[in-house]
Order: structure tokens, then C-alpha cells, then sequence
């Protein structure tokens, strides 16, 4: 947290010193910007506001509802409090939460080391200023984190739970669900039978997503749940998993006189569809056959870092939970079209991508560790500054 906090901090200053140069106020960058005036709006008012533009009509029904939620319900406990203020606490609060989280993942499968370092660059990320802005991505990477844990150890009915919560923070929270139901089925397709897990190489005799390190179920006092088909907390876990995300994309259908396909129709109105990456295959060509901007310029670089760093990832034969989890958002992030220079923020939550990075850089002499880290932070402090302060596009 301490690390964490540090990193966030000194790029959170160094921003708002360059702010308040050019007489710009920091605290309403950070919390009514872009995407956050839409949450703090449904935290105000309720859903309901639609703006129409050429090509495009945006509808506040595309924001899912837990982030804007949890700023009603503190400003009925903190009255006269700013709506975008309580928007950052909530997102400070939950970047906190998301870095315990990443660092519970990480000491389990590889130790206190890669841990540490695992939330240090996940702090240094060069689009890593979302995190202190009042935006759903640190809530989302929180339940995420935290869920993943909660499968690594088995706890059925927590990661159920987390998977509910992370579908109502943000439209990929789905790849929660599909990490917890991909290894739920596993468990019980395994029916009790002693098989090696998948992924693991034949090193071990766990479940998918349990790191390794044990073979009961918590609360079973050391015993060995022996026919998986049984235990009910499995089958609530795999119930439970999707019902956010599902729930709230089937209220937006309902609300808009199409149950099925209105959330989907609302995507379209801000010109976001899944079209297996055509529409992002477009922009790259546009950005490599004409000057383009520096967002797009990175949000490139930052995508095709990402797709290696996954590659590397999968080689590295990790647990089933995190494979899922890590693949939906890479998939999503490449395989959508919209915004290409929102993508990086889109793989903020998918920290399991950083694991063979943090690997490295413990095998890496000191002094080439702290050379990769430091510029990775100077990167980071200069290039949020500028995403919040200059750049031409919202985040």
C-alpha cells in the first residue's frame, strides 16, 4: 500500500503543480473529467441524460451503476461534500483495496518479491493516472484481484460474490464471471476425480487457479472435498458469478424496449462494438500511414506491449483463474473498436499481464531494476500529466 500509494501520490503532485501553472483546478480534472462528469451526473441525478452528436448518441445508460452508487450513498452519510470529491474517495479507497489484492495474488504464486514489485509497476503504469482519477477502474481491478485470490484458495462463495460486484462496476467486469465460471466447471466436470490440473505441466495435483499451494476447500478441517458435484457452494459460485453484469445489461434492455439488445444498442450509440478488432485494425493503419497524435501514438505502443507481455504470460503456464480473467480483458481491449486511445485505460484491471515483467526485474541486477523502474515512473509522471493536462482526447 505504501509503495503504492507513493507512486500515485508524487505523479498526483506533479500533475497538479502543472495544473494550477497553466490555471487549471486539479480537483476538477481529476474528478469531473470526461467519463467522471457522467458518473458524478448519475450519482446527482439518476439515470436518464443523453447527448446526441453528429455519428454518434451518448447515453448515461452505457455507465454501470455500482461506481455512481456508492457516491449517492456517501453523499447521504457526508452531506455537503462534492459528488466528485466523494468520486475520488471512493476510487482512492479502492486503488488501495486493488494494490492489497494484487499483492495477495502475487506473493501466493511467486512470493513477497514479485509481489511488491507486481504492485509497484502496476502503480507506474504509463496511463496509471486513471487510478487517482474519479473513474471505475481501480473499483473494478479491486473485486477483480480479490476475487482471483479468493480462487487461488478456493473460496467458492467469495469469488461468486466479487464476480457480482465487479459486473456492476464496468462493462468488463464480465471477465470476472467468466474466471470464476471456467474454473467452477472445471471443478465440477472434474467430479472428484484426482487429475492434474490443467496449465500446470503435470507438477501438481490442484484445481485450476489454486497457485498450488493446497487441495481442501477452506472449512473442511484438512479433508479433501471428494466429489465436487456436491458441494453447493460451487454451484451458488457459478450462479452468483454473472448476475451482475447480466442483470444490469438486461435492465438497460428492458428500460429501452429491448431486452436483449438494448445495452447493446446503447454500445453502438457511443460507437463501441465488438467487431473482432476491424475498426482497430483501421486506426492502426491510419496511425501507421499518417502523423498521428501522441495518444494514439501510445495507446498503440501501449496495446502491442500488452499483447507481448500476454504472450510471455501464457508461456509462463499460469493458473487457470488468472488466464481467463487476463484473456477476456486482452480480447475485449483488442478485439473492440471505439475509443483506441481509451484502450490502455480498458487493461488497467488486467495486472496479471505485469507477472513476467515482476519476474525479471527480481532477476535482474540491482541497478538495472532500479534503471527500468525509475524510467517507467518518469514515463509515467510525465506522460499522466499530459493525458490530464494537454491531451486533445478524453481518456
Amino acid at each position: 500500500m505504501g509503495l503504492f500509494a507513493a507512486a500515485r501520490l508524487t505523479g498526483l503532485l506533479l500533475m497538479s503543480g502543472w495544473a494550477w501553472h497553466i490555471g487549471r483546478p486539479p480537483r476538477a480534472i481529476l474528478g469531473r473529467a470526461w467519463d467522471a462528469d457522467w458518473y458524478m451526473l448519475i450519482a446527482e441525478h439518476g439515470y436518464g441524460r443523453v447527448l446526441t452528436w453528429p455519428g454518434a448518441v451518448q447515453s448515461d445508460l452505457a455507465f454501470f451503476p455500482l461506481y455512481p452508487a456508492l457516491v449517492r450513498g456517501l453523499s447521504s452519510l457526508v452531506p455537503g461534500v462534492t459528488s466528485g470529491s466523494l468520486g475520488l474517495l471512493v476510487s482512492w479507497s479502492a486503488g488501495l483495496v486493488a494494490a492489497v489484492g494484487i499483492y495477495a495474488v502475487g506473493e501466493r504464486l511467486h512470493g513477497r518479491r514479485v509481489a511488491t514489485l507486481l504492485v509497484l509497476l502496476w502503480g507506474l503504469m504509463p496511463h496509471s493516472v486513471v487510478l487517482t482519477m474519479a473513474y471505475t477502474e481501480p473499483l473494478l481491478t479491486a473485486f477483480a484481484a480479490w476475487a482471483l485470490y479468493a480462487l487461488l484458495t478456493r473460496r467458492w462463495l467469495w469469488a461468486g460474490a466479487l464476480a457480482v460486484l465487479a459486473g456492476l462496476s464496468r462493462p468488463n467486469g464480465i471477465a470476472v464471471a467468466a474466471a470464476v465460471l471456467c474454473v467452477v466447471a472445471y471443478e465440477i466436470a472434474r467430479g472428484g476425480r484426482n487429475r492434474t490440473a490443467p496449465g500446470t505441466g503435470g507438477r501438481n495435483r490442484t484445481s485450476p487457479g489454486t497457485g498450488g499451494r493446497n487441495r481442501t476447500s477452506p472449512g473442511t478441517g484438512g479433508r479433501p472435498v471428494t466429489n465436487p458435484r456436491r458441494d453447493p457452494r460451487l454451484w451458488a459460485a457459478a450462479a452468483l458469478a454473472p448476475a451482475g453484469w447480466c442483470g444490469y445489461v438486461l435492465w438497460v434492455g428492458f428500460r429501452t424496449g429491448d431486452p436483449l439488445g438494448g445495452y447493446f444498442a446503447v454500445q453502438r450509440g457511443w460507437t463501441s462494438t465488438f467487431d473482432f478488432g476491424a475498426g482497430s485494425a483501421r486506426v492502426v493503419r491510419d496511425i501507421v500511414l499518417r502523423p498521428a497524435v501522441l495518444p494514439l501514438t501510445m495507446a498503440l505502443l501501449i496495446v502491442l506491449a500488452a499483447v507481448l507481455l500476454f504472450v510471455l504470460f501464457v508461456l509462463g503456464r499460469p493458473p487457470a483463474a488468472l488466464l481467463v480473467y487476463t484473456a477476456v480483458l486482452v480480447l475485449i481491449t483488442v478485439g473492440g473498436s471505439g475509443f483506441f486511445e481509451s484502450k490502455p485505460r480498458f487493461l488497467l484491471p488486467a495486472f496479471p499481464l505485469l507477472l513476467p515483467l515482476a519476474l525479471a526485474l527480481t532477476k535482474a541486477r540491482p541497478r538495472a531494476a532500479i534503471v527500468v523502474i525509475a524510467g517507467l515512473a518518469g514515463l509515467s509522471f510525465g506522460y499522466g500529466t499530459y493525458l490530464l493536462t494537454l491531451s486533445p482526447f478524453a481518456l
